[in-house]
């Protein structure tokens, strides 16, 4: 019986060393794990950062302001208004086109107005080396006096130098140069800019 009791007692004591070494080495792991976890963390707000600020740069690259010009009465003649428009662009011409078609749209609101006839649609725009190429369908130069015309006229010239104020404007309508508008015949010499609409064309 007493040896029976002794080995009993020695593996109960070599179950407590077991016990003893798996507890230390587990507890080890643990230890281990949590280091080689903690590692990486510092990584990981890095890259988090540096996601968001991809799109962010390339926003205001892609994001232009053209303005559409309106008719304004005043209190002898009509003045051009412009009316910004946020296009977010992926096609180079894209803020030009954008602009034409609220221009041919007509205003929402306010006093201003347009006299360039409903249903006159944008055929093709192109603009490069400091040129801007319109063209419009017939229903540009129906109806209305020589203000009319002339008004409209302005809104396109301006609305096409929108981006580039010193650009030339050629109006072409079923893809023909518009020389002659209108039924009073108001002859266009063309190409067109701001400062030859304002000596020569006079609202």
């Amino acid at each position: 019986m007493k040896g029976q009791q002794g080995s009993n007692r020695i593996s109960s004591g070599a179950i407590a060393a077991v016990s003893a070494v798996v507890v230390a080495v587990g507890g080890g792991v643990a230890w281990f794990t949590s280091q080689s976890s903690n590692t990486p963390t510092p990584s990981n707000p890095s890259g988090r950062i540096e996601q968001p600020a991809q799109p962010s740069t390339r926003q205001p690259a892609n994001e232009q302001t053209p303005n559409v010009y309106w008719l304004k009465p005043t209190d002898k003649n009509v003045t051009l208004v412009p009316q910004p428009v946020r296009v977010a662009s992926i096609r180079p011409n894209q803020p030009l086109e954008a602009a034409f078609q609220s221009l041919l749209a007509g205003p929402t609101e306010g006093t201003d107005s347009t006299t360039i006839p409903k249903g006159t649609k944008l055929l093709g725009l192109k603009a490069e080396n400091d040129e801007v190429h319109v063209n419009l369908s017939e229903d540009f130069t129906r109806g209305g006096g020589s203000t009319s015309m002339m008004g409209r006229v302005g809104q396109v010239v301006y609305t096409a130098t929108t981006l580039n104020p010193k650009a030339k404007v050629y109006i072409d309508v079923n893809g023909k140069p518009l020389d002659v508008l209108g039924g009073e015949g108001v002859e266009l010499q063309q190409p067109l800019t701001r400062e030859s609409f304002q000596n020569n064309y006079p609202l």
